[in-house]
């Protein structure tokens, strides 16, 4: 059998940053317009401050903000919005309420009066409420019975201690209490223009949609009560912590280590060092717990990135019995990006990946507007992925290794094991100081 060598790969092509154009309104709302003709189709980002709102009234609201206005019902606005080809839903976190949506190009227009209409009216039926309340309090009850959730509130509690990233998701008592009048306070107080920003992608002009977007909701008026969220803690030093869940034959490993944001200097490089480590299929921490031994189906390093500052998060669930040798390696791991740069072929590999993923991104509306969104609430512009493409590809292995001893030295790592503690407390204990969850 003859075996063909792959040609090498050609350098990545310089990013075309597509047609743009912002603008700020009197009422204080940020509006961006981006050109991606692709699709008859328009995407809608809409994203508000929403730092330090009460946790669980934020989460009702954003489940309950399209159940009617005082013109239309819950059914009569979806049917509005589905007449011209829309939809919309809305998340929160602790930095931002999002409200997400598309449309057709020719229903715009229809779209954005029907989105002032929510934004500047909305209803909050006490029946919508209840539906939407019990319906996030049962989820959330499920959720409490997976071990992802559990690891991840346990991971963030142990990171950010009293911090306001310490807890994404409110308890099912807590949202139950939440009343039609709590919305309406809330929204009247907090869903209002200044500080926002609008992206709008798709088959548009980029003037013409700032003139279309500013007839629809520039009449959208509210001071935000501004609370500025504080920067995240650096990390505690503080014993592994094992949080104990009986029976279980797998246990949920999480680790926290520092990061920069995306306009930091040093950002390229240490995502190219997180994607050496594990931040992709063919990474080396991949490669050793999953392919080589076995522990493990998908381990994962990821970078996340929030208002007052990112981390890396390491994800992996193991079978009970190989907890403590899946942590040795995973330590190991660390210790080895840390302190031996990358080979040659395997930072051009994490390029080349990374550099591909952006453009996929950038090739798709939504994709698109979902980058331009993330970086209009750091203050950056589309205009930055061009700086950060450069970046990547220019990012020496000097640097790589470099930003590798800084952001992945375990000694840094924060970190959570989710199993029966009896079983394997003992080889954990071996390994690391390890410490009991009360």
């Amino acid at each position: 059998m003859t075996v063909t060598e792959l040609p090498a790969l050609g350098r990545p092509t310089k990013l075309k940053i597509p047609a743009t154009a912002e603008r700020r309104l009197r009422s204080g709302l940020t509006v961006i317009a981006v050109r991606r003709p692709a699709v008859p189709l328009v995407e809608i980002r809409l994203r508000i401050p929403f730092a330090r709102a009460p946790l669980a009234r934020a989460s009702v609201l954003a489940s309950a903000l399209f159940t009617g206005t005082s013109q239309r019902s819950a059914v009569e606005l979806a049917a509005a919005l589905q007449a011209v080809g829309g939809g919309f839903g809305a998340d929160h976190d602790p930095d931002w309420l999002t409200v997400s949506g598309n449309c057709l190009a020719s229903g715009l227009d229809t779209t954005l009066e029907l989105l002032h209409e929510v934004l500047a009216d909305a209803a909050y039926p006490a029946h919508e409420v209840t539906t939407e309340r019990e319906r996030l309090a049962d989820h959330i009850e499920i959720a409490e019975t997976q071990p992802g959730h559990l690891a991840r509130a346990a991971l963030l509690r142990r990171r950010f201690g009293g911090h306001p990233y310490a807890v994404e998701v409110p308890g099912a008592a807590q949202v139950r209490a939440v009343g039609a009048g709590h919305l309406r306070g809330l929204h009247a107080l907090r869903v209002t223009p200044r500080g926002a920003y609008l992206v709008v992608v798709g088959d548009i002009r980029p003037e013409q949609a700032l003139d279309r977007v500013e007839a629809a909701l520039g009449r959208w008026r509210g001071e935000a009560a501004g609370k500025a969220i504080p920067a995240i803690p650096g990390p505690p030093e503080a014993p592994l912590l094992l949080v104990d869940r009986p029976g279980a034959v797998q246990s949920s490993l999480r680790l926290a280590l520092p990061a920069v944001g995306r306009s930091h200097p040093e950002h390229a490089a240490m995502q190219l060092a997180n994607l050496v480590f594990g931040g992709y299929f063919s990474s080396r921490w991949v490669e050793n717990i999953r392919e080589d031994k076995g522990y493990t189906y998908s381990p994962f390093a990821s970078v996340e990135h929030g208002a007052a500052g990112s981390m890396i998060v390491l994800s992996a669930e193991v079978a009970t019995e190989v907890t403590a040798p899946a942590m040795l390696e995973t330590m190991y791991e660390l210790g080895r990006a840390a302190s031996l740069p990358a080979e040659p072929h395997e930072l051009e590999q994490a390029r080349n990946y990374v550099l591909g993923a952006l453009r996929i991104q950038m090739s798709t509306q939504a994709g698109l507007a979902g980058l331009v969104t993330a970086y209009a609430g750091l203050g950056l512009r589309i205009d930055h992925v061009a700086t950060y493409s450069e970046a990547l590809a220019s990012a020496t292995r000097e640097q790589v290794a470099e930003a590798a001893a800084r952001y992945l030295a375990p000694s840094r790592a924060v970190g959570i094991v989710l199993g029966e503690v009896a079983r394997i407390e003992p080889g954990l204990a071996a390994l690391l100081p390890v410490e009991r969850a009360a």
